[in-house]
């Protein structure tokens, strides 16, 4: 599998979303995935509904929109504190389905913090419609280095 996007991928990119650079691993065989920044500690993820993202029916696959709700609302934590994490526990609501072609987008919300494990909720949606709704619990491994959009990244100046 390439690392660069097909012209059709490039092209497919929304405005304000730049590429992520998760590509090794799973991040690899799922992507490409885009990130929207919304400010210091606020991004919204996305990604294209692709071929190899489709079940037998040319929906996109359960799976994928659950390993995509993992990545969006498990990235607050990053954000929010520059922590490495993984996830504990994973509650999800599909209310409706993407299509080949779609733009899925997903974020999550911080809403309880405590020796650090982290709950988060979150929705994953098209447009207007929401496709997913629920929550996530996720514990903290270390924390690292801020990175550029974490809240607590000073950058070079």
């Amino acid at each position: 599998m390439s690392d660069d996007l097909t012209d059709a991928q490039a092209a497919a990119i929304p405005d304000g979303y730049s590429q992520l650079n998760w590509s090794r691993g799973f991040g690899r065989q799922i992507g490409p995935l885009y990130e929207q920044r919304q400010g210091p500690g606020e991004a919204v993820l996305g990604f294209r509904v692709e071929e190899h993202h489709t079940n037998g029916l040319g929906n996109c696959h359960g799976g994928m929109l659950m390993s995509f709700a993992d990545m969006a609302w498990g990235r607050i934590i990053s954000l929010a504190r520059s922590y490495s994490w993984v996830t504990v526990r994973l509650n999800c609501d599909f209310l409706s389905g993407a299509q080949l072609g779609d733009f899925v987008e997903g974020r999550g919300e911080l809403i309880a913090e405590q020796d650090l494990v982290f709950t988060t909720r979150g929705r994953i949606w098209v447009g207007e419609r929401t496709l997913m709704t629920g929550t996530g619990v996720f514990k903290a491994l270390s924390p690292r280095a801020p990175r550029p959009g974490e809240l607590a990244f000073k950058g070079e100046g």
